[in-house]
Parts: C-alpha cells; structure tokens; sequence
C-alpha cells in the first residue's frame, strides 16, 4: 500500500491516495485534529444536574488511515460537584462518548516538532499583572518569580508553524512557563575601617582618615554602599612658625595631549590612498580612498569609508609618522587654587610638548575557514564537539593604537548528537595461532642437553593482535571481510587478547604389556577353510594402558611357532563310571568313558566338527580281588623338559603310580617297577618363533577409489577430502630378520591400509593494507630530508598443505609527495631617518624657544624576500621573526648642550672573564662646563664583559637505569618464543642529564657542552641464573617383593637461582626433590618344582615285602615359573615363598594283603567364598580292594571339617594402591601424561597372592588402573616490547623526565621464570634553559618633570633564564633574544597606565583595593550559581576641607571569578560595659563587615532601665529593674523600687567607697558574669515594693521550727535527781547592721 501526502501552507487539507483506488481522505481539522471545541458542560432539564464530558482520548484502529476511533468519559454531576446517576441527567442532551478520528502513521511524526525558545528572565510575580507594587512580606532566601518561553508547533521541513494541535497527538506540549527563584535583595557589603592615618600636618590643625572597602555590591536591588571614608580633624601640640602655616606650592601638570601631525603634514594626507582592514569575508582587502580635513587632527588614525574598491593584497611597508603632543602645567597651592608658575619653577620651565609616534590600530587578516568539527560522530560523551578558526595581525598595533582582537575563536558544533553518525568502534583482532614451541619452557640446564628434534608435550604458541575498525550496522559481507589494521592507540581502552596459549605436541606411544600367555594347540591358520597338515601354535600378550589412542606403535601381540598335523576340532575323553567287573565283584571289568568334540578354545562343540575318528567309549579295567596287588591312578604327566624341540634336544614328560598293597600268597603279583612309569614326548615343536612387524603409518595421501559411503564427515569433522594410510607389514623370525609372509599366520596380519582425512588446504590470508601514514601537512625547511609514510598488513592466516603462499611484500614505504618549502622573509634595516622634533610653531608658541633642539624621534623599517626584493610586511611578521625596533629617541644637541666624541672601539680581549671598554670625550666649550664635567651624567669610559665561548659541563640529577640496545627482528613474542636473554640481561647504557654552564653562571643550550645532552656510561644488567639439578639417579628396586611397592628416584641441588631465574622446586632439607612411582613385583614369580615321591620304606625283621606304615621323601628346588623342566636352573630357595615350603618327607602306608585298600583323599571341597560361619568343607576316597575278611572294616570313606577364616578358609579381595605421580614421556617436560595405580589381590589375612587367586573366585575388578593426567608447564614471564620514549614531561629545564613502559604479556606459571619488578623505565631529558618573560610589578606612579599631577604607571618585561623550578630557584637575566618578539609580548600586555599623583591639598581617590574573595550568590547554603564575583574599590581622600567641593565619587567594580564560596553574616555582640555593648556583623569566614545582616534583627546596643539608676552602688539589670552591685544588698521601697544600697555583711568588696557621695554611680557596670549572679539574688522585695511570698512561707516555718526546739529542750532538760544540770541554752545568733562608721 502506497501512501502519498499533500500538505497546504496553512496546513488546511491532507489528501491520502491509495494505489488501490482514490477516495476522499479527510480534512485535518475535521478529522484529524478537530479544532471545534465543543462544551464540557451540557445543560440539562433543571438547574441542579448536567452531563459533563472528558477529555478525548488517544486515536485507536488497526491500522493507520480515517478509520480511527476515540472515546471519552460521560458523567452525570450535580451542581455541587459529586456524581450522580445518569437518570437524572437529560438523555436527550448527553454528548457524544465516541467519534471517528484519523489514526496518524508513524512516519507523520518526523513531519512536524516542537519549536522551544530559550527561557526568558525570572521576574517577580506581581509584574506579571501590571503590578508594580512590591511584597510585603521580608525576604528570607528567594522571592518566587517566573519565567517564560515561546512554544510553537513546526513543520521540519520549513519550520513554519502549525496548529498546536497537531504536535500536541504525537507529544505532550512542553510547559511554557516555569517557577523560579530570585535572591532576596543584597546589600552592600564592606569591610572594616583601616586604623587612622597620621594627622596631615605636624603643627597646628590637620586632618586624618580611615578607609574600608567594598567586599560585595549590591545586588538585586540592595541597597547602596555607604561612604568609605572617614575624616575627622587633628592638631599638633607644636605651633607653626609664623609663616609656614601659611600654603605650600606644587607644579601639577596635566595629561599628555593626543599625538598629532604638525599643520603642513595634515595636508598632505587630502587625496591619500592608504590600505583599509575593515572588510570582511573578502578573499583579499581592498583599498579605500580617504579624505580628512584638520578638524580630525584628534582622531587622525580613524578613518571614513568609501566604496571604491581595488583589490591589492597586504602592506608593503609601515610608514610611521611622528607628530607633537602637549600637556599643561600649572602651579596649585595647598588650599587648591591656581598660583603664579614661578612660584613652583624655580630653575628651569617645565616641559610642555614632545615627540611622539602616530598611533596606528591593530590590522588583522579575515577570518580562516572553520576547521573540521572535533566531534563527528555520536559517542557516549554528551558534550558537544568544538571548531576552532583563525587569522593573523597584518598590522601590529603602534603607539597606543587600538589593540587586536582575539586571533583564535572558538565555538560548539555538532550538539545534537543524534544526527551524527555513530561513532566507529575499534576492536582487536587476532591471526592465527602459531607453531607450538616446546623450547621456551626448558631452563637453561635443559636446553644444553635437550635434543631439539624429538622434544615433545606440552608447549606454547603465540599470536598477533592487531586493531581494527568495526563496522557500525556489519553486513554479512562485511563481517567476511577482514579489516584494515589501524592505530593499537584506538584500541587502548580495551584489554587486548591474550597472545599466548598452551599447546601440545604428541610424544611416541608407551604401551604397558601383559606376560605371554602359554603356547596354544596345533591349529590352522584358517579354521574356516583348513587346508595342508601344518598348522601354528600361538600365544598372546594384551596391551594394559596406552599413553594416547589409538595404539599405532605398541609392539606385537601375537608369537606363533610352526605345528604338525593342526587341528582346530578335537576330541576329548574324560573319565565316566567306575569300573565295573565283568564276573563278580572283583576282576576284569570295563569302563565307560565321556567323549566331547571340543574347539581350540575349549568349547563344546557339535560332534561333527571333528573330522577325526571317535576314540573307543570304553576302555578295559581291573577290580583287585582280595589279597591281588593294589597299584594306584597315574599322577598328572610332569611339566615337559624342553619349551621347544631342536636338533640337540626334545620335550619329554613322564607320569608314574604307585604300588598301593602288596599282594597275599594268592593274589595278583604286582607289576614290575617299569610298568609304574611312562614317558612321552612334548613341545616337539620347533624353537623357531615368528611374528608380524608394522612400520608407522604413512602419510595421508590421495586415493581416488576410497569411498566412505557418501558421508561427509569423518569422526564428526568436516571432510576436505578422503585418502588412505599404508604402512609396511613385514614376517619377523625371532632372532634372525624379515622371512617371507608365508612364514607368520595370515590370520594375524595387520591391516596395511586405512582410510584417514587429507588435511584441508589453507589459503594465506593478510589484512588489507592500512591506510597511509600522515606526511606533513606544513611547509618544510630547505635542508630537510625527505619525508616518507609507510602502510602495513598482517598476516592473519599462514598458508597450510599446498595452499595459497603469503605475500612476500607486508611493508611499503613511500616518499611523501613534494612540499612547499617554507618562504624566506627578513627584516631589513636601513638606516636611520633623520630626527623629527616639535614643530617651531608649537615650540615657540608654547615656551618661546627660537633653537631648534632637544629630544626628538627618528624611525625606520622595512621587510624583503628570499631575493632581498621588498616584501609584504604581513610575510615577515609570520616567517621573519621578531620585529626589529622601528622608532628610537634621538636628539638635537642644543647650544648649551655637553658635546662628546663619538665611543671608540673596544679594546681587545685577552680571554674569558676579562672585559674590555671604550673611550670618549668633552669637546669645545664643554669641557670647561662644570655640569658636563659630572662623569655620573656624562661617562667617559664604558666597561662590559667579553663575550666567552667556554662553557663548563655539569652533570646534574641521578643516573638512569641501565638500558639495554633495542634489537629490532622478531619483535618481544618472537624473541620470548626463541628465549633470546639479551633482552633482559647484558651490556647496556646508562644516561645522566649534563647541565651547560656559561661563565656568567646561566644555563645554556646542553648541545655547545655535550652532542645529546647526556653523559653515557657503559653498564651491565646480570642474566638470570636458572635453578640448577643433578640428573635423576636410578630406579630404586621396588619396596615390595610380591605386590605393590614403591620405587624412587631423586635430583639434588646443585645451583640456586639468581636475578630472576627460573626458582626451584620444593626442596626438601637435604636439598633434594624425590620422584616415587608405583611398582609390583609379580608374586609367585618363583616356585617350588618338586620331584615324584620314593617308595615308602618299610622296615622288616627279614626281606619279606613289608607292609603297615612306612616313610617317603622327595627333593624340591627353587625354580623360576614357567620354565620348562629340563631348562629350569635352581636359583636361591628365599625367592620362594617360605611359608609355602612342600615337605620333603611323610608317612606312607603300604597296605597289607587282608587290609582294605582305599584310593588317597581327594582336595577338600571350596568353602563359601564369605567363609560362613558354620560352613564345612569335605573330602572323600572309595575303596580299590575289600578286605579279605568280614571282620575287618574298611576306614572311612568321607571327612569335613568346619570352614575356620584364615586357617582353613580363606577370602580375597583386589586393593588398589594410590595413584602415582602423573608420568610424561621421556622427552617431555609438561604436558598430558598419566598416572597408574596397581592391582593386587589380598588373602584376608593380609598376604599378597597371585592375581589368578582373585580371578579363580570370580572377583571381577571395576577399577580403573590408569587415567590420563597433566602437568602445568611451567611458562616463563612474557613481555611486551619497550614503548618508545614518551615525550618529555617538561620541554625545559631540569625537571624533565621521559617515561618507557612495557606490560605482562603472560605471567609466569608452575615454576616458570618471573615476572620482572621493572615495567617502566624514566630517564631524565636534556637540561635545557627555561627562558620566560618576566613582567614586573608596576613601578610606582611618576610625574614626569612635576612634583604632581597626571603620570604614567610603568611595569618592565625583562627575559629571564632559569631551571624549570622557578620561583623555586632565582631567575637570572639573559638578552632579549633568546626569549622571542618582545614587541609582540608587550602587545599582549599592558606596559602603561595613567595614575595621578595628588598635590598637597588635593582631594583624590586611593588606589584600587585589592580583590575581595570570590562569593557565590546561594540559598540556604547552596550555590545559586557556578560563576561568582568578587569586588574592588576606590576610596576618597579629602587633605584640605576647603577642596571638599572638587572631590570625585568613590569608585567600586565587580568581576567575575572561580572556585567562590557561600556566605552567611550574622550579629555579633559584646559584653556589656555601662550598660552599653558593641554590636556588629560577621561574615561565617570570620571577618568583620559592615552589611549583610538583616536591620531588623540587630541586637541593642544600650540598655535602660526606668527610671535610671542613679543610687549609690546601683546599676540597671539586664531585666531593666535597679540592682546593686555585687557586695551589697538591695534595700527596696514600699513601692517595690530599689531604696539603697546597703553592704552585705562578712563580705570584703575592698573598696572603701562612701555612700553619702555619688561616686558609685560613676563605677563600670558589672560585667556580665557578675550581672548573672545578681539577677539570682535572693530579694524578700519586688519590682513593686511589695514584700514576696516566699518571706511569708520562710518566717512561718522558722516559728514552727523555733516551737519545736524550745518544747524538746524542755522534755530532755527537765530537773531529776541527778546533781548534774542541763546547759542554759545558746542565745539565738542576730546580726545587725548600722552602716558604715562614719554614717
């Protein structure tokens, strides 16, 4: 949907069309706006009730357009105002709660604003309504007032205005007026009178005076200060001597006349074209014809404009014109009138006229352009941005002429910030990581012994980061493209990334193997598909932990052995039934055997697996009858005695059975002693072993058949592309070398391809080049070299696997393009016009005088080029230097003038420190002059110091650090990285500051002593010493023989560290570091091998075959376990376990021919593996031979025996140690390693056993044994290279200093080398002369030629040198050159004042007080305003009373002033003294004023009291009652006033005072301590003579009491019979008082 807008002038009518069809839109003040104001209030029926409406709501509907909807409140009120049901209201008249309205679209809101003017001033409120009356009420801290502003509706576009209405829908109409505050009025406000100056005259009647000054004036209609001066006559006791009272004389004269140009010089200026500075905004200036008659001889340098103009560029020259002023002088007397002039001028006239210099006004050049907004964008700071333009004097300003304005304006841009904008933000940016170096975590002990090449583990990588700009609103093509680099400046204000990080490189795989396990069956290669009648027999090994996955370089698992006649399928018979006899119960008989088809792994299987024939099921056997020999099963076959066969030897092994009981008479024989052993060969298999040998795997490469089914990811990475992996797999013999595959198990082989990730190509990529470096944008001096910019780029990704190359080119540099050289100007001097004096006519009008002499000015000047053609003098004044002086006093000499020779040279100087001078003399009449021959007026001989070009050479201040040579390649990451110490450690310099000394003592220019301005000394920074260790020793054996244990290894101290190296680990205190790991010792790595047992030994009486009970023995030795028996050698028995010794002797029992024999005891049956208590373990035999009679009993056949825990029954449980310490790779340092645990299996009662013992109860271990750990590398302290050297703190003197710094790129860590103390390094800077203007104080006011009058105030400006510290230390004068233009400097400053000289008699003004302190005009404390002001004032002086007529007003001015404070004044008042008190006003800092407090609150001054006091010793009470003084009391009359005064008795007032007389009346008043005291007195009478309440309450009492002592001194002292009686008692004591004696 389209919109389109038509907008009237008047802002009438809005027309909307549609795209979809036009219709009539609205009228904006129908419906948008509706202006009609309809009535609040509608009249009802009767008088009591109305409807009454609110205000219309906001414009609600869907969607923007005519179809809004408003609505309003509707009520009915009664005519008081409370609400009422809407019955009794008129329905009929009820308005509307509802209407249609036009819904404003956002986009109208940018189409109009509020227009607000600037607040006008605050004005009292009854102003407003025309009433001029003030308020009545006092003033406490503001009167209200208010203020006002226009607020109008506008359009944006033309700001024209609108309806109000209009503005008011999207906001609400900011006020227009407001309250506010005005200061109540303040009055003048001044200080304290000064004490008395000294009386005028020292005889007879004077005057004398006291002044004060203005502190602050009034304000806000305050009201005025008072007079500052008072007067008041003096007299001298000395009389005046008759004649000298009389007047005294003064010559006064008046102020010079304005320079004016003699009467034929006027003329000559009819006509004349001179240059005009009064145009503005013109490229160039123009030239103004001017005409001036001699009525302008006052103003000659202001000229009258006309509009002819020529474009001519700047002067070529200043003319300076000399014309005359006059001044009148006249003779005053004391009383102020006018006297004869030979009265005052006793030996020469006064001079009345000189030379002078036409004043010539400041020219300056127009206006430059603005310069660029300092603030462009929108930033966080509020505060408006500023631009700055210039210009420049064309025409410095002469003779008093009118001063230049300011060179340099200054305003706000840009301060509405929302339009600007957003200001770019900066970010860092960060390139790819680098390669991953080990070598910068070595120490130094390592690093010599390290091999470079197969280092590996944890180590540390680095990248750049660099600034860039970051796009405002970023699109996604611009968040793709890299960003130019620019300053790390803009960046400053945040942390940059961090530029270094761990990393790894992998090490080689350590792989922890299990023992080999026993040599498997004959089998085929190919169980599958068996083929051929040669098989492999094999045994394995598994891999327990690995360092890192997956295990590529482990060594082979898998050993195999060539076999004959392989089978993977066999048959294996186990024994079934008992043999049963074929007759009887006793003979041959058979037994069934158990066949199972079982696997190479000892699983059944189906029975036709085996290929061979079934064995027989059953097999023939013997029951022994009675008295038959009884021969025992054959023992399990022995181990074999060969692991393999050869050609020297083969395995064999052997099985034998015992004979049980021998035979009757009848019986069997038994079978003869070979017949009780059998042999058979084993391990006939070859010794040869064979296994499969993998290289590493080779590099991935590309194969175009490999396919991994479409998938783009391999291991959840993004594929580039997909290759293979080969590696070699090679048949080793054992012992011998490669043989060909046929020889290993095919089975076996490994893999030799693999798929595996090519690595993705990476591109370089680089920044885009920074944008150029800045050339100057001034001019150049002519023997400069040429400046150059340069514009860098980084490299942000390195190229990788066949990828894009990086640019060889990262730097370019470029001469700057040609600038202009700077002009060549100067001032040349010509020589001396001819000295100007006073015209004659004014001369001879003025003084008579006929000889053209006396003082005079002469002037000259001019400026030229390069090619010493005249130039424009605006050129010199910027490129030329100082102004060299155009006008000097000259002079005519007069007839009676002394005349002199001209100065000879000077003599010769003969070396440093001598001076030289030179001559002149008297010539003609002058010599016999008595006033010329004054050598003090006219000096003969001028002495002056050679000039020395010896300076002595100072050093000053302390020696700076030792700094180190920068070393430019690599930059600090890269030198860090490569662990280069020169950085930190080695030969440097040192610098101190030299101070240049000429022989006057001034400080100079440090290079006429030394080339840089430094003494440079050689110094050396030690390198850091690393930590040194021995190497680890060697493996302790392990603590433990069976089991785990521990093993250890250690290093001890051999170097501390020092200057910051690398610190040592934790030592311990034999300077030690230990290293334990985990180890286990295999139990039951040895075992006991035992021999069969002998033939149990019977003895007999004779050689018959014995029966009964007998002895056995056997040999046992100490074997290693797993070796074959014919191999195995005896090794010492301790390695066997002791406790597990076999016996090597027991009973035996050879049963007789009618005993019953019974086969051996089984094992006993396991007990519960918890050993339950109550549990039993069993055992059984079964009888071989019945006994040959009845009456003999077979033994028992079964036995138990309870399960006792740890006697007969035992429990295992695996235990795992702690873990050990992290183990890295041998060419490791830091890195991913891992730790181990070991497994063992515990008896419970605490003996270590075999693992199988575990494993053979089913105890399954859930634990892991390994884990992958790491160790914290330990990361020496990185920095930042050193920033250049700042700017000097100080561009002179010898404060100086330049500052360096450098920060942490990476703390140190784990033992890494530390961080240094030093990240900033200062120097001082070059001593340097500190040359200053140095304005002095003004002089005092001189009359020139007068003893009063109009004078000049003069202050000099001398160039001084000093060392920086100044005042601090003294400045020493130096010449005027070295500190710049004087000329301009005096411009600047105010040189001359006119001040005036009172004569004798004269009323006339003080000087200017001083400043008063700044004060802030504040409420209740609080600061009004941030601009305060502070005041001065002038104070009339009156010598004479008769010259009071002729006295100027006293002066007073205000300026405004910082950093003022709030005051408050208060009353203060006195003691009282004679009822009198001083009273006056303070100011909160203390200092005593007059104004400022309110008059109304102002305390008394005096006290009364009606009627007065005049009784001996009385005086007037605070209380205005009559009371006496202190050591009297008040006698009072009748009436209540006080009678007299009487003296208190016992009281010592030490003054004999009589009251017959009045001197009492004459006495100070009390103080007010003593006034206190008497105001509490206690009067029995009042102030009206009535006698008080409280003496009736006090007598009545003292009646009571004196009752009651009476009545109880009559109880206790009545007669009795004792002869003791009481006391009388005590007269009551009564004073009486008569007066004074000599009343």
């Amino acid at each position: 949907m389209g919109w389109t807008m038509t907008l009237k002038d008047d802002f009438g009518v809005i027309v909307c069309t549609r795209r979809a069809g036009n219709y009539l839109g609205l009228l904006l003040l129908l419906s948008l706006f509706p202006l009609s104001a309809q009535s609040d209030v509608v009249f009802p029926r009767d008088h009591h009730f109305s409807w009454k409406a609110g205000k219309w709501g906001q414009c609600i509907g869907e969607e923007c357009g005519s179809g809004g909807v408003q609505t309003r409140t509707i009520w009915c009120v009664h005519m008081e105002g409370w609400t009422t049901h809407h019955t009794h209201c008129q329905h009929m008249d009820k308005p509307e709660s509802q209407r249609h309205c036009f819904k404003v679209c956002d986009w109208h809101q940018d189409l109009f604003e509020w227009e607000l003017s600037n607040w006008g001033g605050c004005v009292l409120v009854p102003f407003f309504s025309n009433e001029l009356k003030l308020r009545t009420a006092e003033c406490v801290t503001a009167q209200h007032g208010i203020q006002r502003r226009k607020v109008h509706c506008v359009r944006a576009s033309n700001r024209t205005t609108v309806n109000s209405r209009i503005c008011e829908f999207f906001s609400q109409k900011p006020p227009g007026e407001q309250a506010c505050l005005i200061p109540c009025p303040q009055d003048c406000v001044v200080s304290d009178y000064t004490f008395w100056s000294i009386c005028s005259k020292t005889c007879g009647a004077g005057l004398q005076h006291r002044t004060r000054h203005v502190l602050a004036t009034p304000m806000y209609g305050g009201a005025n200060c008072p007079n500052l001066t008072q007067i008041r006559t003096c007299s001298s006791p000395v009389d005046c001597p008759t004649g000298e009272g009389e007047y005294q004389y003064s010559l006064k004269v008046g102020a010079w006349s304005e320079c004016r140009l003699p009467h034929h010089k006027d003329a000559l200026l009819n006509g004349r074209t001179t240059v005009d500075f009064s145009t503005g905004f013109t490229e160039n200036n123009t030239v103004t014809l001017h005409t001036q008659t001699s009525q302008h001889h006052s103003h000659p340098h202001q000229h009258h404009h006309h509009h002819h103009h020529t474009h001519i560029k700047y002067p070529m020259s200043w003319e300076l014109e000399v014309g005359y002023q006059t001044r009148q002088v006249r003779c005053t007397r004391s009383d102020g009138k006018n006297a004869m002039l030979s009265l005052c001028a006793k030996d020469s006239s006064p001079l009345t006229f000189q030379a002078c210099v036409m004043p010539i006004d400041c020219h300056i050049s127009d206006w430059s352009l603005w310069s660029p907004c300092s603030k462009t964008c929108q930033s966080t700071d509020l505060s408006p941005g500023y631009r700055l333009r210039s210009r420049i004097m064309t025409q410095l300003p002469v003779a008093g002429g009118k001063p230049c304005p300011a060179l340099e304006e200054k305003e706000a841009c840009n301060i509405i910030g929302d339009l600007l904008p957003k200001c770019p933000r900066y970010a860092w940016r960060t390139a790819d990581w680098g390669d991953c170096r080990i070598l910068p975590l070595l120490s130094q002990q390592d690093r010599r012994g390290a091999n470079m090449s197969v280092l590996c583990g944890g180590g540390i990588q680095t990248r750049k980061a660099y600034c860039v700009q970051v796009p405002v609103d970023p699109t996604p093509h611009h968040r793709k493209e890299v960003s130019r680099p620019v300053n790390a400046r803009l960046c400053a204000s945040e942390e940059p990334p961090s530029a270094v990080q761990l990393c790894s490189i992998p090490c080689q795989h350590l792989c922890l193997l299990s023992l080999w396990s026993p040599w498997g069956a004959c089998l085929y290669d190919n169980c599958k598909e068996p083929q051929g009648k040669k098989g492999f027999r094999q045994r394995r090994r598994e891999v327990l932990w690995v360092s890192s996955s997956p295990p590529e370089t482990c060594p082979h698992l898998v050993e195999s052995i060539h076999c004959e006649d392989p089978t993977c399928y066999q048959w294996q018979v186990q024994p079934g039934e008992r043999c049963i006899p074929n007759k009887g119960s006793c003979g041959p008989g058979t037994a069934v055997l158990n066949l199972t088809c079982v696997s190479s792994e000892g699983e059944d299987v189906q029975s036709a697996q085996c290929v061979d024939e079934p064995p027989p099921t059953e097999e023939s056997c013997e029951v022994a009858c009675p008295a038959d020999c009884v021969v025992g099963s054959w023992s399990p076959w022995s181990a074999c005695s060969h692991s393999c066969a050869n050609k020297t030897a083969e395995g064999r092994q052997s099985r034998t059975r015992t004979v049980l009981a021998i035979p009757g008479k009848e019986g069997k024989a038994c079978p003869a002693a070979p017949a009780l052993e059998e042999w058979r060969v084993c391990n006939d298999h070859p010794c040869t072993v064979f296994h499969w040998e993998a290289s590493a795997w080779g590099s991935c490469i590309e194969e175009a058949s490999m396919d991994l089914n479409g998938s783009s990811y391999f291991n959840g990475t993004p594929t580039c592309a997909v290759g293979v992996q080969i590696r070699k797999v090679s048949c080793i013999k054992m012992n011998v070398g490669p043989v060909i595959s046929k020889r290993c198990s095919d089975s076996a082989r490994p893999e030799t391809v693999r798929p595996c990730l090519l690595p993705c190509k990476k591109d370089c990529s680089v920044t885009p080049f920074s944008e150029w470096t800045a050339c100057p944008s001034t001019c150049v001096q002519d023997n400069t070299t040429t400046t150059t910019q340069s514009r860098h780029r980084t490299i942000t990704q390195r190229s990788a696997n066949g990828g894009q190359e990086c640019p060889d080119t990262l730097y370019e540099e470029r001469e700057c393009e040609s600038l202009p050289v700077c002009p060549l100007y100067s001032w040349r001097t010509h020589k001396w016009h001819s000295c100007t004096l006073v015209p004659d006519s004014v001369r001879r009008g003025l003084s008579g005088a006929e000889e053209t002499c006396g003082n005079g000015l002469e002037t000259r000047g001019n400026c030229v080029g390069e090619s010493g053609e005249p130039a424009n003098m605006t050129e010199c004044l910027l490129w030329a230097g100082p102004l060299p002086p155009q006008i000097r006093e000259c002079r005519v000499d007069c007839k009676d003038d002394c005349t002199l020779t001209a100065w000879s040279k000077f003599s010769e100087c003969t070396g440093c420190g001598t001076s030289r001078s030179r001559k002149r003399s008297l010539t003609g009449r002058s010599r016999k002059k008595e006033h010329c021959l004054n050598e003090e007026l006219y000096p003969l001989e001028n002495t002056e110091a050679c000039p020395c070009e010896e300076f002595l050479s100072q050093p000053y201040g302390n020696w700076s650090a030792c700094i180190l040579p920068v070393h430019s390649a690599g930059g600090s990451l890269q030198a860090w990285m490569s662990q280069r110490e020169v950085k930190e450690c080695g030969q440097g310099l040192r610098y101190r500051a030299v101070a240049c000394i000429d022989q006057q003592g001034h400080l100079v220019n440090p290079t006429l002593c030394t080339d840089s301005g430094y003494t440079v000394e050689d110094c050396h920074i030690p390198c850091p010493l690393d930590c040194k260790l021995s190497d680890w020793s060697a493996w302790s054996t392990c603590s433990a023989s069976c089991g785990s244990g521990l093993k250890i290894r250690s290093k001890w101290l051999r170097e501390k560290a020092f200057n910051g190296g690398r610190p040592c680990p934790r030592l311990d205190l034999k300077n030690q570091v230990y290293e334990a790991v985990r180890c286990h010792s295999v139990c039951s790595q040895y075992e006991w091998r035992m021999e069969p047992w002998s033939i149990c030994t019977i003895n007999t009486v004779d050689d018959l075959p014995g029966c009964g009970e007998g002895v056995q023995s056997r040999k046992i030795r100490c074997v290693k376990k797993g070796t074959a028996s014919g191999e195995a050698s005896s090794v010492e028995d301790s390695l066997c376990d002791q406790e597990d010794v076999p016996p090597t002797a027991q009973v035996c029992f050879m049963a007789c021919p009618e005993d019953c024999v019974t086969t051996p005891w089984a094992p006993w049956s396991n007990c519960p593996l918890q050993c339950d208590r109550g549990a039993e373990r069993n055992r059984s035999r079964h009888i071989l031979r019945l006994p040959a009679s009845q009456h003999l009993a077979c033994p028992e056949l079964d036995q138990s025996e309870p399960c006792v825990l740890n006697s007969t029954c035992f429990t295992y449980q695996h235990t795992v140690s702690d873990w050990s310490t992290c183990r890295l790779s041998e060419n490791a340092i830091c890195g991913r390693g891992s730790r181990l645990r070991l497994l063992d299996c515990i008896r419970s009662d605490g003996k270590a056993v075999d693992l199988q013992k575990c494993e053979q109860h089913g105890l399954v271990n859930k634990r892991n044994v390994s884990e992958s750990c790491v160790v914290d590398c330990p990361v020496s302290c990185g920095l930042s290279d050193w920033s250049a050297w700042a700017e000097c703190s100080h561009t002179c003197g010898s404060q100086g200093q330049s500052m360096r710094t450098r920060r942490i790129l990476q703390e140190a860590h784990e033992g890494g080398r530390p961080c240094p103390t030093q990240l900033t390094q200062t120097k001082s800077c070059p001593i340097r002369p500190c040359y200053t203007w140095l304005l002095s104080d003004w002089a005092p006011c001189t009359v020139e030629g007068a003893e009063c009058g109009e004078g000049l105030r003069k202050r000099k400006l001398s160039c001084v040198v000093h060392w920086g510290d100044w005042p601090s230390s003294p400045a020493q004068p130096v010449t005027e050159e070295l500190c710049g233009d004087k000329m301009r400097r005096q411009i600047q400053q105010q040189m001359e004042q006119p001040c005036f000289v009172p004569c004798l008699g004269d009323c006339h003004l003080t000087v200017w007080s001083l400043w008063s302190s700044c004060q802030l005009t504040c409420l209740e404390g609080r600061s009004f305003e941030t601009i305060g002001r502070q005041a001065r004032s002038r104070a009339v002086i009156i010598q004479v009373m008769e010259n009071q007529g002729s006295c100027p007003h006293q002066a007073f001015e205000t300026q405004p002033c910082k950093g003022g404070k709030c005051h408050t004044y208060q009353w203060r008042a006195g003691a009282w003294s004679n009822n009198q008190r001083a009273v006056w006003c303070q100011r909160s800092d203390g200092v005593n004023v007059t104004g400022g407090c309110f008059p109304q609150k102002r305390p008394t001054t005096v006290r009364h009291c009606h009627p007065p006091c005049a009784k001996p010793f009385s005086h007037c009470t605070p209380s205005g009652v009559c009371g006496c003084e202190k050591g009297y009391t008040e006698v009072m009359t009748t009436h209540g006033f006080l009678d007299y005064c009487t003296r208190t008795p016992g009281v010592d007032n030490n003054k004999k005072a009589d009251v017959k007389t009045n001197s009492g009346r004459l006495k100070p008043g009390p103080s007010q301590t003593r006034d206190l005291f008497n105001e509490w007195t206690i009067r029995p009478v009042g102030p009206d003579g009535r006698v008080k309440l409280w003496v009736y309450a006090v007598t009545a009492v003292g009646f009571i009491l004196i009752l009651f002592i009476i009545a109880l001194s009559f109880l206790v002292c009545q007669p009795s019979k004792s002869t003791k009686a009481c006391p009388p008692p005590q007269k009551p004591l009564t004073l009486a008082y008569d007066g004074d004696m000599d009343m």
